[in-house]
């Protein structure tokens, strides 16, 4: 379909000669373009490549404004863990699902990036979309923290990323004394009103941003909707750095 209308929208352009061309039937000029093509294929692909990288400019340029639009949001929400360097001079904010087997890939990696750049701040979206074992284990994360505070969060986000077995209360509650924590305060938190107003204020803002999978990056102004090698992350901040 795309070459089609490649064709189409090309077709003018190539052909423009003599005013004899412009007199030909419509059978006689398809098959001028096809021959052109035919002898000339490269430019099909020419043609692809500058469409794919219009596209992908009119993206960078939507998710820009995306990012404008839903600053205060991203970056000042007080119901969001922040680690790494909070006057760090670049910003990564990420929303990640626990049951998310990419999350779970990028999880040690974000962890050195943070850790060996040392000036970059973190900001974490509990975005649970993958079930309610997702949505349970966000409950907890965020109820620890209510209960245990940032600390505590950070060593159960650590957790739940590397747990195996089904989400279930027993499994938090044993996962909440294996590391010292008050298991019954964190699991009779878990239904309070403002873990659901978290939650739902995460969709709302991964829907307005046009996020529909996990995990979703925001580096600086700059989306990255999927998984990233730690090499790539390295080479956006380095980007939003020399932006800045």
């Amino acid at each position: 379909m795309r070459k089609s209308l490649i064709l189409t929208a090309l077709a003018p352009a190539l052909l423009l000669g003599p005013p004899a061309i412009a007199q030909d039937d419509d059978a006689a000029f398809g098959e001028r373009v096809r021959e052109y093509l035919m002898e000339n294929p490269q430019v099909i692909m020419e043609a692809v490549a500058v469409l794919e990288q219009r596209q992908a400019e009119a993206q960078v340029a939507s998710d820009s404004e995306l990012v404008a639009a839903n600053s205060v949001a991203l970056f000042e929400d007080d119901a969001s863990w922040v680690g790494g360097n909070p006057e760090g001079d670049v910003t990564i904010v990420e929303f990640f699902d626990y049951r998310c087997g990419y999350c779970r890939r990028a999880h040690p990696e974000v962890a050195e990036l943070i850790e060996s750049d040392g000036n970059i701040r973190l900001i974490l979206k509990e975005f649970p979309i993958l079930g309610a074992q997702s949505a349970l284990a966000s409950r907890f994360a965020l109820s620890t923290r209510a209960v245990a505070g940032d600390d505590a969060y950070a060593k159960v986000n650590d957790a739940l990323m590397a747990m195996s077995q089904d989400v279930t209360a027993q499994s938090l509650e044993a996962l909440a004394e294996d590391l010292d924590l008050d298991a019954q305060a964190i699991l009779g938190r878990m239904g309070d009103p403002e873990i659901d107003s978290t939650i739902a204020q995460n969709l709302a803002l991964g829907q307005a941003m046009g996020i529909s999978g996990t995990p979703s990056f925001v580096f600086g102004d700059q989306m990255v909707r999927g998984y990233l090698p730690l090499d790539a992350m390295r080479e956006i901040v380095e980007d939003e750095r020399s932006e800045g």
